[in-house]
């Protein structure tokens, strides 16, 4: 289940009302009872929310500015806030971090992307593999590692895991070290001992602890015991972008006083994000995080170099590299639902997505002629009937985006050449219009 959805519908009767009374105040959490249950959410959690929501609902002074209905709104997002943890700082300096997890958590490839976190801030990176329970494991960091361009340190055949961290300290000059240390398919006492010899010999400042979100409130009992055996720092939860349990996932290490460090939101290595319970539940909401949509724009545009975008002819070879930037940006579900329109039709999302992997097959099958003048296509339909072949679709598709490559070109000429229009994109680009926007 969607908890993002269920809870907008569930807010989206109170804002229909004709009016909000006491009424309207206990249907609402009724509604959001079903839908916080029914996504693992702990019953307990559950009722002290719908108590404090009702007492503060209906209870304490409202804004003058806010009318009953933004005031209720306002204390929903809020003790939903409350509910799912508060925001996380990652520390930016030299340090040691220890990763801990159960098997199918997520554990390794969630070392890579921690390490690509930290080389986007601009710290060296090494990782150790220090799993030497799991067949394959060191071999699937390595290769991780080479992903995300950073040192790579482990002892081939050694099954003493604090050796081989001590080994790879002694070896490393790198700001950041993440040790990547075994799972178990439960925590037992093996478990516990092989993690405190490793905290002996890292003296880690940071460890984090991997849980899935399918295994919702479960979550909590995991923060726990781990936490008895390494004093935890954060938890990193992995697969919040395709499971309904999410949300009792969040709330139920919130309870044990533990911190949400970071989730993964995919399957790339940037699919990571630094935990910030008002973004996540903004989100949820239908609230616009222009901040984090700002953030991902901000990395890409150090990601990529920007003088092949910044031209005054608009190429189909330069509309490829901008094409490239923007899938960067990540499924263009999420992109939309940074902008507030999580609920538009996944037919509409899956049809954007497969527009621009057909477009960029197109661009593939031209030569470096037609790249940069796109009238050499037109001219000649032989051309378009290659292209189309070699891009495994029909020429209709190769002149629909010749048709919609000429509308961009004719915009951008106009950006070009006057003034007035330009100055008004600019001034929305730098928040002119952004700043004026109204939530609703």
């Amino acid at each position: 289940m969607d908890l993002g959805k269920k809870l907008r519908e569930a807010l989206s009767k109170l804002t229909n009302r004709p009016y909000v009374d006491e009424d309207a105040v206990k249907a609402l959490i009724k509604d959001l009872q079903r839908v916080l249950i029914s996504s693992d959410v702990s019953v307990k959690l559950v009722f002290q929310l719908s108590k404090k929501i009702e007492e503060r609902a209906l209870k304490t002074k409202k804004l003058e500015a806010l009318s009953l209905r933004e005031h209720v709104m306002k204390v929903v997002y809020e003790e939903l806030v409350e509910l799912m943890g508060t925001a996380y700082a990652p520390r930016l300096d030299k340090h040691r971090i220890l990763v801990a997890g159960l098997f199918g958590s997520g554990k390794t490839t969630s070392v890579a992307k921690v390490a690509h976190y930290y080389k986007t801030k601009g710290l060296s990176v090494g990782v150790v593999g220090a799993d030497v329970d799991r067949p394959a494991a060191q071999e699937q960091l390595e290769q991780l590692a080479k992903q995300v361009n950073c040192a790579f340190f482990t002892i081939k055949g050694e099954k003493d895991a604090a050796k081989i961290v001590r080994d790879a300290l002694t070896r490393s000059k790198e700001d950041v070290i993440i040790v990547d240390s075994a799972g178990r398919s439960a925590f037992d006492d093996q478990m516990v001992g092989e993690l405190k010899a490793i905290a002996q010999a890292l003296n880690p400042d940071e460890t984090y602890l991997v849980v899935s979100a399918d295994i919702g409130q479960v979550a909590g009992k995991q923060s726990e015991e781990f936490n008895s055996a390494v004093p935890l720092s954060g938890v990193l939860v992995t697969k919040m972008d395709g499971s309904g349990k999410g949300g009792g996932a969040l709330s139920a290490v919130s309870a044990t006083g533990a911190k949400i460090a970071f989730i993964g939101v995919g399957e790339k290595m940037g699919d990571l994000e630094v935990y910030d319970s008002q973004r996540f539940v903004g989100r949820l909401l239908g609230v616009p995080d222009l901040k984090g949509l700002m953030e991902k724009v901000e990395r890409i545009a150090q990601e990529t170099d920007v003088s092949k975008l910044a031209t005054e002819d608009l190429t189909i070879e330069t509309f490829y590299e901008q094409l490239k930037a923007a899938k960067k940006m990540g499924p263009l579900g999420n992109v939309f639902s940074m902008l507030g329109a999580a609920d538009l039709p996944k037919e509409f999302v899956q049809q954007s997505e497969d527009k621009l992997k057909k477009f960029e097959s197109m661009i593939n099958s031209m030569t470096k002629q037609e790249k940069k003048d796109a009238k050499l296509i037109r001219k000649q339909p032989a051309r378009i009937t290659r292209i189309a072949k070699g891009a495994g679709c029909t020429e209709k598709d190769v002149r629909e985006f010749l048709s919609q490559f000429e509308k961009m070109e004719k915009m951008m000429g106009q950006f070009q050449k006057n003034r007035g229009f330009r100055k008004k994109i600019e001034q929305m680009l730098a928040g002119g219009q952004i700043g004026n926007m109204k939530l609703s």
